[in-house]
């Protein structure tokens, strides 16, 4: 049967449990209902997984074909801590979450594509073996580390160690129908930060008997949002965002102590270092020259997420030949999001894509918008292209 029958048959079903994935989000490190639903649906395809990774809800899944190594292909599970306010039939029925990036699609197109796979290998071994990875706790959780720690890659859990792993995001701003991606860099690396001012205590009405850790705090906050601008070099790209700041109790009393928190992201190592010393320089002896203390902790997040470039190449080549090449749109320049298919990346050759969420005079709400949903129409691209992907790079073993 051709491929894209075999996808039409399955888009139904995967359409149905997608909508039952949004309905039931689940967040970081949490996603046993999620993980259960992809294992079940796996063993329904007859197709082999070993489950329990991740701390537990990671799910490792291999179809054998005949070549040494694996192909990999990727995909996050995880929910986010958000208030869904959109009114369709399959919105969360769980308060504070939902499925705001889009992983309940992402998880839905590899259960396709290995339904897909699983008919083809039925028909005929594979080219490949293809490793599906199942990942939990990508928002903040690092579960890609903790897989890569598991086995993942490696093939000591389940089938053969992986040659080349490929992942994809749902993207709003980008048509469906359309995929797109870029060569070195592609998404930011991702840190925070925490500051805790220390001052005195005073009444509001006399200041001058303590030590205003507001004051520093904000003298604090205005320093930080100069140094991407005046220590950078404007053909870089940085972020340092202040987005959090508790103090105080009562309208007319000084407090004694303000912390702030934030995130800084950057394309370059070189860069995430400036940032990290400049954070911790800056609000040191800011707040000593308010009369303060401050104790600036720096947390290194996620690691830029770099493509290979030959692995670019083979993806653009495989995406012209199926999508046709006007919709296998290069991506100009990166995004300051954070993506821990970093982890992977730094193991094996990868390539990580966007897919295009986009109709015709009805873009797509953003990503953790709060009337985010992805777009199901979608699907049968995604499926068709990473089933493809593992069939079709047939790179050097």
């Amino acid at each position: 049967m051709h491929l894209r029958a075999l996808i039409a048959a399955e888009i139904d079903g995967l359409k149905a449990f997608r909508r039952d994935l949004h309905q039931h989000p689940e967040i970081c490190y949490e996603e046993v209902r999620t993980a259960t639903k992809i294992r079940e649906a796996l063993t329904s395809a007859g197709v082999p997984f070993v489950a329990g990774l991740a701390g537990g809800t990671g799910t490792l899944a291999h179809i054998t074909g005949t070549n040494a190594r694996s192909i990999a292909l990727r995909a996050d599970i995880d929910a986010l801590p958000i208030q869904e306010v959109a009114r369709h039939p399959w919105c969360s029925k769980i308060p504070s979450r939902m499925h705001a990036c889009g992983h309940d699609g992402h998880a839905t197109m590899l259960v396709g594509t290995a339904r897909v796979l699983a008919k083809l290998a039925a028909a005929g071994e594979l080219p490949n073996p293809v490793t599906m990875i199942f990942q939990p706790a990508e928002e903040g959780g690092a579960g890609g580390k903790r897989m890569v720690e598991d086995g993942a890659l490696d093939g000591s859990r389940i089938g053969k160690p992986v040659r080349r792993i490929y992942g994809l995001h749902g993207w709003p701003g980008v048509p469906r129908g359309t995929v797109s991606t870029r060569k070195g860099s592609l998404f930011a690396a991702s840190d925070r930060f925490e500051i805790v001012v220390e001052g005195s205590a005073a009444h509001a009405a006399w200041p001058h008997h303590g030590r205003d850790p507001v004051l520093a705090a904000a003298a604090i906050v205005t320093a930080l949002g100069q140094v991407v601008s005046r220590e950078i070099d404007p053909l870089d790209a940085a972020v340092i965002s202040t987005t959090m700041m508790h103090g105080g109790t009562a309208f007319n009393q000084i407090p004694e102590r303000v912390e702030l928190g934030g995130t800084a992201r950057a394309l370059r190592n070189t860069t995430q270092d400036h940032l990290e010393r400049r954070i911790v320089e800056i609000a040191e002896a800011t707040a000593r020259a308010h009369r303060c203390t401050a104790r600036a902790i720096y947390h290194r997040g996620y690691p830029v997420t770099a493509n290979e470039d030959e692995s670019v190449d083979t993806f653009e080549r495989i995406a012209r030949k199926a999508f046709g090449a006007s919709n296998v749109v290069p991506m100009e320049a990166p995004v300051m999001g954070g993506e821990d298919f970093s982890y992977y990346a730094q193991k094996v050759p990868s390539c990580f894509y966007l897919l295009g969420l986009d109709e015709p005079g009805n873009p797509s709400a953003k990503l953790h918008h709060p009337t985010f949903d992805f777009n199901d129409e979608a699907i049968a691209t995604g499926v068709e292209a990473m089933v493809r992907l593992a069939i079709e790079d047939l790179g050097e073993d």
